[in-house]
């Protein structure tokens, strides 16, 4: 590598975001939701094997990233940490490992078993690390709040989904409840925000989409934690997820007007989670339809990681990404 490439690349290292890390989330969902519908329709696992493996290299391609950053510039994290949107998706780390233990669990079970154990134990130290710089550090106003904020509570309904079969079963208890209550609190929050305030600025409209995500991945991990029952209350998560989805559908024309930012990617794991949701339910309640809707939004849902990649790398090319905001 030349002076002059060494030149060009650590300012664009300084400026590598956390947000990357919502690539892997997308990845492992899109991996859940090919694994199910293969299980489900019979199609066999090389699709889902082969998603697997390119959200692992994804995966330790950007923590080795995110690792030289933190030693090079230690300074360009702490401005991470405390930004106020940006510090929500420090759990994306988390998150991604405890889906790739969900994806390891059918063939690697004692490889699933280490990694959900440090994902776990990374989400909770996170989780608190993050709630403890929202609370009493400074004052936030209601522009800073996006649906991003639901990141950390999600990562914590994220943890049963594996928890339970792992064999961890008071611990999934435990970040099911936290999660479950603060994505109540942080609802009430983000829908005060969305109603009465400006509205989300271009490169956080994506974020909206967020809002299936917490009822869609409480239902899996409701199911988990209650034996698979279709019960009450996962009709309630379920079809609460639907209508977020209804309601995100409503501001397609408004978000196909945007430019491409590493903020779309916030399209990809809530749309995974409804899938897998959606082929859940139908299997349970041995519904075509929810089989039909399955199918469909696993299709919608490739599209969308497909044309992520492409946007993603056309931006690469281009300088696009990595830069000062």
């Amino acid at each position: 590598m030349t002076d002059a490439t060494l030149h060009q690349t650590e300012p664009r290292l300084a400026h590598f975001p956390v947000t990357f890390f919502a690539t892997v989330m997308g990845l492992a969902g899109l991996t859940l939701a090919l694994h199910l519908a293969e299980t489900r329709f019979g199609w066999g696992h090389r699709a889902s094997n082969l998603a697997l493996w390119v959200t692992i290299v994804d995966f330790a391609a950007l923590a080795v990233l995110y690792g030289i950053k933190a030693l090079r510039h230690p300074g360009a994290i702490a401005g991470e940490w405390n930004h106020p949107v940006k510090l929500a998706f420090f759990p994306a780390i988390s998150i991604s490992l405890m889906l790739i233990a969900t994806a390891l669990r059918a063939e690697f079970g004692q490889a699933a078993v280490v990694v959900w154990s440090i994902g776990a134990a990374a989400q909770a130290v996170l989780f608190l690390a993050v709630l403890s710089g929202w609370i009493g550090r400074r004052p936030f106003q209601p522009m800073h709040i996006s649906p991003a904020w639901f990141i950390p509570a999600v990562g914590n309904v994220v943890a049963p989904v594996a928890g339970v079969p792992l064999g961890f079963i008071e611990l999934s208890w435990l970040f099911f409840a936290t999660g479950l209550i603060f994505w109540i609190v942080l609802l009430t929050l983000v829908m005060n925000r969305l109603i009465f305030h400006d509205p989300l600025p271009g490169r956080l409209y994506p974020t909206l989409v967020i809002l299936i995500a917490p009822p869609a991945v409480g239902f899996l991990a409701w199911l988990q934690l209650n034996g698979g029952q279709l019960d009450a209350f996962a009709r309630i998560l379920y079809y609460g997820s639907i209508a977020f989805a209804g309601i995100v559908a409503m501001q397609v024309p408004s978000l196909a007007r945007l430019p491409f930012a590493l903020s779309w990617w916030a399209l990809s794991f809530p749309v995974a989670a409804l899938t897998i949701a959606t082929l859940r339910y139908g299997a349970l309640a041995g519904s075509a339809g929810h089989d039909m809707l399955g199918g469909a939004l696993l299709a919608l849902l490739l599209a969308i990681v497909v044309g992520l990649i492409g946007r993603t790398m056309l931006a690469a090319t281009r300088g696009e990404i990595c830069q000062p905001e």
